[in-house]
């Protein structure tokens, strides 16, 4: 697996489009996410149908094809420089085969970040556009809009990549040792959902696949990671981050699911690494070549993360 096409850097005064993908969006919390931007000095707007909610359907941000147009007309238009979604939830899934990939190639480069249920999101834009992305705070986050070391880390990423090219996380490895490949990965119940469907990642051969969760029983997650045992995905990966399991079982037991299913796998494995739905998440570049150290508690890419 090689490192892909890395977007540019943001600059003030760059426009960032706000985009609902998925669930729907509070709008006072949208507010202060673009407040917050604003004061990065950049330029958001928000798309046509960002506080849309689907009647009968109202885990969606309004119509699948709504929230797909939205994000293909972000993406294709040339004044906008990074898409960033609005908030997770449920929903990036539906509006998939409604995207024109074709046409989001010939739009060129463009920063994509958010993290959750947008995880098919980065898949996608890996697999079909071959491009990195930000697995990073959404705009509308509770965490985003009140945590100052999520801002930070979000904004020392988009202006400035070269002063955040190691990731410190400390904690105790699950299984200890030294790994490079390129970053890849997200939600951990939609990457087993992804298995099969168009455009998926064949594997995680080569990789460091980073993974987090909210919100699930231990068998579920136990299902998801036997899924991707299953199926051979996890065949030639080279390590594994585990980030935050917020709402989901004790630390104890998490370690002991995550022992039983991954540390068959022969590679390292660092646990606590402080991305996904936690607070004071880090953003985690995907689609980068980095070395991950479990015992130093670091992962640290080869370039930065963005041109």
């Amino acid at each position: 697996m090689n490192g892909l096409a890395r977007p540019r850097r943001l600059a003030p005064g760059a426009r960032v489009a706000v985009v609902a993908t998925s669930g729907p969006v509070p709008e006072e919390r949208l507010q202060a996410g673009l407040d917050v931007l604003r004061g990065w000095d950049l330029d958001p707007v928000a798309a046509p149908h960002v506080l849309d909610r689907r009647p009968g359907l109202g885990y969606l941000a309004g119509t699948d094809a709504d929230r797909a147009a939205d994000f293909q007309n972000a993406w294709c238009d040339p004044a906008v420089d990074a898409v960033l979604c609005a908030r997770g939830g449920y929903g990036a899934q539906r509006m998939l085969d409604l995207l024109d990939f074709d046409a989001l190639r010939a739009a060129g480069p463009k920063l994509f970040i958010g993290f959750s249920d947008v995880t098919v999101l980065h898949e996608a834009i890996a697999t079909r556009l071959g491009l990195a992305t930000l697995y990073g705070p959404v705009a509308a986050g509770a965490d985003f809009v009140k945590d100052q070391r999520t801002q930070e880390h979000l904004r020392a990423t988009l202006f400035a990549p070269e002063t955040v090219r190691t990731l410190t996380f400390g904690g105790t490895p699950l299984v200890p040792g030294r790994a490079r490949g390129v970053t890849l990965g997200g939600c951990l119940c939609l990457l087993a959902a992804e298995l099969g469907t168009p455009g998926a990642r064949p594997s995680a051969r080569g990789g460091l696949l980073c993974l987090e969760d909210v919100g699930e029983q231990t068998y579920r997650l136990d299902r998801y990671l036997t899924q991707l045992l299953r199926a051979g995905w996890l065949d030639g990966v080279r390590g594994v981050l585990l980030g935050s399991w917020e709402d989901c079982a004790g630390q104890e037991e998490l370690r002991a699911l995550f022992a039983d299913r991954l540390g068959g796998l022969g590679v390292p494995v660092a646990e606590n690494t402080g991305f996904g739905h936690c607070a004071g998440a880090l953003t985690v570049p995907f689609g980068v070549t980095a070395a991950l150290d479990t015992e130093a508690g670091t992962l640290t890419l080869d370039e930065p993360a963005l041109r």
